[in-house]
């Protein structure tokens, strides 16, 4: 805990540097996004609450994350939420190095490093995948479980890629346009829902304000996708990844997921180790042979 001397003004701008060290924030690869594309792209969800990238997987690589992800699919879900046709595959990170690259695409840090703090967490990383005869899932917000009262600036965003195409008749996500400005209005049945058609190999993007749902499957076959979401770096995320992901895998992530892992600081000093930058953990571990 800081304890304040009434005679002494606290350091906040000294307190923010302190940890950093020489771990001096660096930009993400976000960076070598077109400024000009950016600002298309937070018009789009300043406007709508999500937006749609299409063609950023090739067919090739579609094929390389399915032919990877699918035999890690577990059991249906528990629940009515997660699906009782629906399969997932928790901890990808732990389990495949296939979905890094949608994890840090640069079109989705892009919009990230200005729509959130520096040093955002990755939240989740999972497999969906819908399989004939799911129902609708229940329309929600990402962010509804943080008891942040509407409305609110976003607290996070996720992405959703598409392995394979999401059609109407497949499940695809269905978002509410605009619902992101909803005080603590919940959807009623005139609010008009969208359900996001696009081929494989394209990703939406939504903040967690945004109220949306997988669709209901009435087709004969299954609708995969990875799901990526992020939140502000002083929340806690969904998946513990310090602990799901070992200190040896950690250690050969780039340096943008291991930033969004929580091996990073939130200034002034939420994130340490035992009073120190994370980082040095993984340099530990590395001088020990762990």
């Amino acid at each position: 805990m800081v304890t304040v001397d009434r005679e002494q003004p606290l350091d906040y701008a000294g307190l923010r540097g302190d940890l950093a060290g020489r771990y001096h924030p660096t930009p993400s690869a976000g960076a070598t996004v077109d400024d000009e594309l950016v600002r298309e792209d937070l018009a789009a969800l300043d406007r709508d609450g999500y937006l749609v990238w299409e063609a950023l997987l090739s067919d090739d690589q579609c094929a390389a994350i399915r032919a990877e992800v699918s035999p890690l699919l577990g059991h249906t879900g528990r629940n009515s939420f997660e699906g009782k046709r629906t399969q997932r595959a928790y901890g990808l990170l732990n389990k495949t190095r296939l979905c890094d690259r949608l994890v840090e695409h640069p079109r989705v840090l892009a919009v990230l490093d200005r729509l959130l703090l520096p040093n955002y967490l990755l939240s989740i990383l999972q497999a969906i995948n819908i399989g004939p005869g799911e129902s609708a899932q229940l329309l929600h917000v990402d962010d509804g479980f943080y008891p942040v009262p509407r409305p609110h600036s976003p607290l996070g965003a996720a992405t959703i890629w598409a392995i394979d195409d999401f059609t109407e008749d497949n499940g695809a996500t269905v978002v509410l346009p605009g619902s992101h400005r909803w005080g603590r209005r919940e959807p009623g049945d005139a609010d008009e829902r969208r359900p996001i058609v696009m081929p494989a190999g394209s990703c939406v993007f939504f903040v967690s304000t945004l109220w949306h749902g997988g669709g209901a499957n009435v087709s004969t076959g299954a609708r995969l996708a990875v799901t990526a979401q992020y939140c502000q770096p002083w929340l806690r995320p969904m998946e513990t990844f310090t602990l799901s992901v070992p200190l040896a895998t950690a250690r050969d992530l780039s340096d943008d997921i291991k930033r969004m892992l929580g091996y990073s600081i939130h200034p002034p000093f939420v994130g340490a180790v035992d009073g120190m930058h994370p980082l040095r953990l993984l340099e530990r571990g590395r001088e020990v042979g762990r």
